[in-house]
C-alpha cells in the first residue's frame, strides 16, 4: 500500500500516529496501518469539470459522448469525494446533501424501463459536505439529510465512475438568487478542491426542450444553437467570465438557448471555482436531439 505525505503538517501527523500504534512483534496490525493511510488520501488540488449531461437515455447508450465520459473518469486521479452541482436540484436557499447513502432518483417521465433498473449507489460523504458549509460561511448553506442523486448526477457518474467507488454529495442551486450569487458562492468554495474533492457541474450550454427533436438523437443542430454554443466557447477562451455571468450581455439569443436558466447556472459554478492561471480544455463538443449542446470542458 502506497500513500503520499504532501506537507510538513502531514509528516508530523504521520509520525505522531506511528508512535501511538500497537505492534505485534515487528509487524504493525493491519487495521492500525489502515488508520494511518486514512489520513493521507488524495489532497492534491482537483480539476474542475463541466459536463453537458443531455437526455437521461445517455445512461444506457454507448456512443461518442458516453465513451468520452469513461475516458475522463480514467484520466483523473481518483478523488476523495465528488461534489456535484446539477441543473436538476434547484431550491429556495442553498443546501448540501449530508445523506450517507444517496440513491439514484428517477426524476423523469416514462422514457425507458431499463433506466429504472439502473442502481447507482455510491456512499455519501457527510464530513466533506459539512466542510462546504464551513468553507462558505457567508452563504448560509443548510444541510439536507435525504437528497439522493438526480439524473443530472447519476447518469453522468455512471460513465465517469462505473464502480460507484467514489463518495458523492450534491450542492443545490438556489433559483431565487441572481447569477452573480452563484459565481461568488463558487468562488468561496475553492478550498474544497484542495481537500481532494472533485467538483462537477452538470447542465447544458444550450438546452431548449421546446424545439428538441425527441425522435432523433443525431438530429442536425439548429443554427442558433450552434451560434450560442460558439459564443460561450469564445468567452471561455478569452476568460471573459463576467460576460457569461451577466448573460444579458449575450443578447436575445440567450432566450433561445435557455428559455429557463437552470441548465446554464451550473457552468457558473465551474467558472467561479477556477483560478485565473488555469486553462480551459474541451473534452467533448457536439449536439444531441438538435437543441442540446453536449459540450464538456475541464479547467485545471
Amino acid at each position: 500500500m502506497l500513500f503520499k505525505i504532501n506537507s510538513a503538517m502531514e509528516r508530523q501527523q504521520f509520525l505522531k500516529t506511528m508512535a501511538s500504534l500497537p505492534l505485534v512483534g515487528a509487524s504493525m496490525k493491519l487495521e492500525a496501518f489502515e488508520k494511518i493511510s486514512a489520513h493521507f488520501s488524495n489532497t492534491k488540488k482537483t480539476p474542475l469539470l463541466f459536463i453537458g449531461h443531455g437526455h437521461p437515455i445517455n445512461a444506457l447508450l454507448d456512443n461518442d459522448f458516453t465513451q468520452t465520459l469513461s475516458k475522463i473518469g480514467a484520466s483523473i486521479e481518483k478523488p476523495n469525494a465528488i461534489m456535484i452541482i446539477s441543473a436538476h436540484w434547484t431550491t429556495k436557499g442553498t443546501f448540501v446533501s449530508v445523506n450517507a447513502q444517496p440513491k439514484a432518483i428517477y426524476d423523469f417521465g416514462n422514457i425507458d424501463d431499463r433506466l429504472l433498473q439502473i442502481k447507482y449507489e455510491p456512499k455519501g460523504h457527510p464530513q466533506l459536505a459539512r466542510q462546504a458549509i464551513e468553507t462558505a460561511t457567508n452563504y448560509h448553506i443548510e444541510e439536507d439529510q435525504a437528497m439522493g442523486l438526480d439524473h443530472g448526477a447519476w447518469t453522468v457518474l455512471k460513465h465517469l465512475y462505473p464502480k460507484a467507488d467514489v463518495p458523492v454529495f450534491e450542492l443545490s442551486i438556489d433559483h431565487s438568487q441572481p447569477t452573480n450569487y452563484h459565481f461568488q458562492l463558487a468562488n468561496s468554495l475553492k478550498k474544497m478542491r484542495k481537500k481532494g474533492v472533485l467538483i462537477i457541474a452538470s447542465g447544458n450550454i444550450v438546452h431548449n426542450l421546446k424545439v428538441i427533436d425527441w425522435n432523433n438523437v443525431n438530429a442536425k443542430p439548429l443554427d442558433w444553437a450552434i451560434e450560442f454554443d460558439e459564443i460561450v466557447k469564445s468567452k471561455l477562451n478569452s476568460q471573459d467570465f463576467k460576460a457569461l455571468v451577466n448573460y444579458e450581455q449575450l443578447g436575445s439569443i440567450f432566450q433561445l438557448a435557455h428559455p429557463t436558466n437552470e441548465h446554464y447556472l451550473p457552468m457558473l459554478y465551474t467558472l467561479g471555482l477556477a483560478d485565473k492561471t488555469e486553462e480551459v480544455k474541451y473534452l467533448f463538443e457536439g449536439f444531441q436531439f438538435g437543441s442540446a449542446s453536449m459540450r464538456c470542458f475541464q479547467i485545471s
